[in-house]
């Protein structure tokens, strides 16, 4: 009873698509979660209504090391892949922006309708086992509280270190590592980034102003909603630009993405000479920014007092402001763990470390992260059925 043809170490969205389908394939499944419920990460995703996939999903949007690795899974099982499973089951969902697609009732849905699969499978799932330990002789021995369940095939799904208040650990990363398995180097991704300083004392007060930006780190641009903070930057566009920013690097903002705020400024000038530059920036930025702008970055008078060079400055400084992050919220405020698993000693097309026959990694613990909104779903999903 404690021998199986497949045993799956952990029950997120990576390891319950594996289960279900090794065990529609006629494998002696065994499912094992260390917490209480299955799919922890699935349920609490996109807002309790899970960003299950994304319409335009395109190995350009995923960040690795090798970015030819996840060509492979993701042709082999596509987002279509899964929206044929979701339709499958009757479940409906909506598109947001930029292709997401999201439930319209529940997260819960598709966790269920994974346990259905995984049911229509025999897959057993055991919650509430902690692995003690992972060996290997002729076959793979993994030790719980409730003894030793051995396998030809043993498959690590535990994730990244992203959110380690709901159980996260680096469990995959350490057995990979046990048998001579390396790692990139792994940083929080998908997170909001922090400052000090006169940067933090500029955005602080300005807490709970959001507005939609450009983002931009090195070649990499993002266009979607910020959040200010008390400890710095958040929202879409500072969570995708995250990934791509690294200590020491600087981000520029265009705060006013459609507005050619220089031609404005200037127009103002000759039709309001005597309105105040922060009244004339509280026309084109939330007032509480553009009082502050006006304040610590130029000087504000009459805008009829200023030259067009100066305005030029002012328009300049608007459409591409440079930030320094001090660093980022961590793990804790992390959606995603950036690299993991080296992919060079992975196959692309299986996911078995090649020099260990039949120990399989997937999902968040490999070195291949996604962009939010639904890209790391689609890498568990292709990920785990590969």
């Amino acid at each position: 009873m404690n021998n199986f043809d497949v045993i799956i170490i952990g029950a997120g969205a990576a390891g319950l698509m594996c289960a279900m389908r090794a065990g529609q394939r006629g494998k002696r499944v065994l499912l094992l979660e260390h917490s209480e419920k299955v799919g922890a990460k699935i349920l609490i995703s996109g807002g309790g209504r899970c960003n299950f996939t994304n319409r335009d999903v395109s190995p350009e949007r995923l960040l690795s090391q090798n970015p030819h690795f996840c060509k492979s899974a993701l042709k082999s099982y596509s987002q279509h892949d899964f929206i044929a499973l979701v339709e499958k089951h009757k479940i409906t969902y909506h598109e947001k922006t930029l292709g997401q697609l999201f439930c319209d009732m529940s997260a819960q849905d598709i966790v269920t309708m994974l346990l259905e699969e995984c049911q229509a499978g025999d897959v057993k799932i055991e919650t509430n086992q902690n692995v003690l330990s992972v060996s290997k002789s002729d076959k793979f021995q993994v030790q719980t509280r409730n003894g030793i369940k051995e396998t030809t095939s043993l498959v690590l799904a535990t994730g990244g270190l992203s959110i380690p208040k709901m159980g996260a650990t680096g469990f995959t990363h350490q057995i990979a590592q046990q048998f001579g398995i390396p790692l990139t180097d792994i940083r929080p991704g998908l997170v909001p980034l922090v400052f000090d300083g006169g940067e933090l004392a500029f955005i602080s007060p300005l807490s709970g102003i959001s507005l939609e930006v450009v983002a931009k780190c090195g070649k990499r641009s993002f266009r979607e909603g910020m959040v200010m903070t008390h400890r710095g930057l958040s929202g879409p566009s500072i969570l995708q630009i995250s990934s791509y920013w690294h200590e020491g690097a600087s981000i520029s903002l265009d705060l006013v993405p459609d507005n050619e705020i220089e031609h404005s400024l200037i127009e103002r000038k000759q039709s309001r000479p005597k309105a105040e530059l922060k009244t004339i920036l509280s026309e084109i930025l939330p007032q509480r920014l553009a009082q502050a702008m006006a304040t610590t970055y130029f000087v504000n008078e009459p805008i009829g007092t200023l030259s067009d060079k100066k305005l030029k400055d002012i328009a300049s400084l608007i459409k591409n402001f440079q930030l320094m992050p001090s660093g980022s919220e961590g793990y804790a405020k992390a959606e995603v763990t950036l690299g993991g698993v080296d992919t060079a000693a992975l196959s692309s097309k299986t996911m078995m470390a090649t020099q260990v026959p039949g120990l399989f990694i997937i999902g968040e613990a490999v070195d291949v992260t996604g962009w939010l909104g639904g890209y790391n779903f689609q890498w568990a999903w292709s990920s785990g059925w590969a």
